[in-house]
């Protein structure tokens, strides 16, 4: 199995997220794992640059939620009722998504490791915590479009999410709410 890490990467495009929601379109975690990469990337500028509080580097963070979603190549995407039904299941869920994650790594040269581990299994909590705030905030953009589309199954996700980040109190969340949020509910023609 070594040296196989890159193409079994290249089929995150087959694994597709919101399997319990009938969809307007389709979203696969290596197009989610871009837009949270995007996301994190700007929350880490937003706290530096506009906030000037002190935070992850957001290069380390874009490049950290780049590989968020990787262990899921192996489990595919658990859909969140199932996934948090009861902290039994999401500490079991946690431990088979650590060793997707060895499953990975171990398919890289043994020198290559060390540098992806620190990206495939999080463990600074500065940047874990960007890369979660832009992972929620991804979805609760998806729920946004679905709405924005017609498709009511989003309402009481957008409700969710949007509550689940208003809990995580961190400003450059709320930043990004107020700033840069209200054109995702524009259509093209709107937004020029």
């Amino acid at each position: 199995m070594a040296n196989e890490f890159y193409a079994f990467l290249s089929r995150m495009r087959y694994i597709t997220r919101w399997g319990l929601m009938r969809n307007t379109f389709s979203e696969n975690i290596q197009e989610h794992s871009h837009q949270v990469a995007v996301l994190a990337h700007g929350l880490a500028l937003i706290r530096r640059d506009i906030l000037q509080l002190s935070g992850p580097d957001p290069d380390r963070c874009a490049t950290a939620a780049l590989f968020h979603d990787a262990s899921e190549i192996f489990t595919g995407d658990l859909p969140t009722p199932i996934k948090y039904y009861n902290p039994k299941i999401k500490d079991a869920y946690k431990q088979v998504e650590r060793i997707s994650g060895e499953k990975l790594l171990a398919m890289l040269p043994q020198v290559l490791r060390p540098k992806y581990e620190a990206l495939v299994q999080e463990t600074d909590e500065a940047v874990a915590c960007i890369v979660k705030a832009a992972d929620k905030l991804s979805a609760y953009i998806k729920c946004v479009e679905e709405l924005k589309a017609g498709n009511l199954e989003f309402e009481a996700a957008a409700r969710q999410t949007r509550s689940a980040l208003e809990t995580m109190e961190l400003p450059e969340v709320q930043y990004f709410i107020t700033e840069f949020l209200p054109p995702f509910s524009k259509n093209l023609d709107e937004l020029q």
